[in-house]
Order: structure tokens, then sequence, then C-alpha cells
């Protein structure tokens, strides 16, 4: 399953995180995000019903890889699982809840901040290592992380990511994002969600140039 992350992820490096988002909402804001060619979309287990809009969006978006943020324990990433989601995404790391994901044959992105964590991570089957939070660990620090880590390592900083921050981010080594509240917020319409979408697209897009 770590491939079919990987792959979603080179069509476009960037996780759709949709804290708040209900089931009403869920096939509008995932056209939006498809659309502008996001293929990672991630319900945090604390939005309302997230199980619910986790399912409707792997229904609808088969071609996306669609899983569940905030997961804290191995019994929640047997409920994802359930529910359809294909990637697992935690705000730590857990060895317990990367084994879980790893036993279901699915992606585990656990949310590191050091590189013991880090190096720890990926020893317990990690897919790739969120950098959570990203205001903590400026792109110095990512830089001296990616020059000790393994280079295949997925590299993903989460956490006030916009898209003016990502230009030094990406020169630095990061391999994409997790975008939050600047992408989608509780009551933000999928026109809304679909421009901040292609603006960060369009920004990604940029670090490429740079």
């Amino acid at each position: 399953m770590t491939s079919t992350l990987t792959a979603a992820l080179d069509a476009l490096p960037l996780v759709a995180i949709l804290r708040g988002l209900t089931p009403a909402e869920a096939p509008a804001i995932g056209a939006a995000l498809f659309e502008a060619g996001f293929r990672v979309l991630e319900v945090p287990l604390n939005s309302p019903q997230p199980l619910q809009s986790i399912a409707l969006l792997a229904r609808a978006f088969p071609a996306a890889v669609v899983g569940a943020g905030t997961v804290r324990t191995a019994e929640e990433v047997r409920l994802v699982h359930a529910a359809g989601g294909r990637v697992i995404v935690s705000p730590h790391f857990d060895a317990q809840v990367v084994a879980a994901a790893a036993a279901l044959g699915i992606a585990v992105l656990p949310g590191v901040a050091t590189p013991s964590e880090a190096f720890a991570a990926l020893a317990a089957g990690a897919s790739g290592l969120k950098l959570f939070p990203a205001e903590m660990i400026p792109p110095a620090a990512v830089k001296a992380m990616r020059a000790v880590l393994p280079p295949q390592v997925l590299l993903l900083p989460v956490g006030g990511i916009t898209p003016a921050t990502m230009t030094a981010y990406r020169a630095a080594g990061a391999n994409g994002f997790g975008i939050g509240s600047a992408l989608y917020s509780p009551g933000k319409d999928a026109a809304a969600v679909a421009a901040s979408a292609r603006a960060f697209a369009d920004a990604w897009t940029g670090t490429m140039r740079a």
C-alpha cells in the first residue's frame, strides 16, 4: 500500500487535511480537491462522523487515497480500514498504530519532530514521516534531518503550511506537505476550497521551478 500512496503523491504531493468535514459536505469538497489534482484526502477522526465521510470519499473517488488523520490507537486503525481508508496519519509516533496499519496493508504516516522519533518510526514500519508541528520544525531543521535519513524516506511537513512557505521547505528536502485550515475549514464552500486547492497546486509547481 505504500506504493499506492507514493503514486498518489507523485501526481501531486499534497495531502488535503479536512478537519471538521461533515458527510453532507464530503462529495462536493472531495470533487473540488480531486479536480484540482489532489489525490490524498485525510479526514481527521475528531471531525463529525469521520468514518462516514471516509467511506463516502473512498467510494466517490477510487483513484484517490482516502484515509484518516488524528489516529491514536490500533482499534481506530481497524475502524478506518473497515470504512475504506487506505492511509493512516497520526500526530505522534505509536508503534502499535504503525503495526496495526502494516498488518492491514495500509500506508501509515506517523508524526515526528526529532531524528530519534523519525528513526524509531521507520524501524517500526512507517511508510513516510509527517513532520509535525511544522511551526516548530523550520526548513533548516528539515534540511538537517534530510541529511541523516535515508534519501527515499517521504518527509511531509504539516502545520501552518501556506503557498508562501512551501518553497523554502521544498528546497530543504521536503517531499510534499499536509495542508489543513489554509485549504479547508468548516463552512468553507466547495468553490472557495477549489480556489485554495488551485493556489496550493500552483505553488507546488512553482517550487519545482525555484
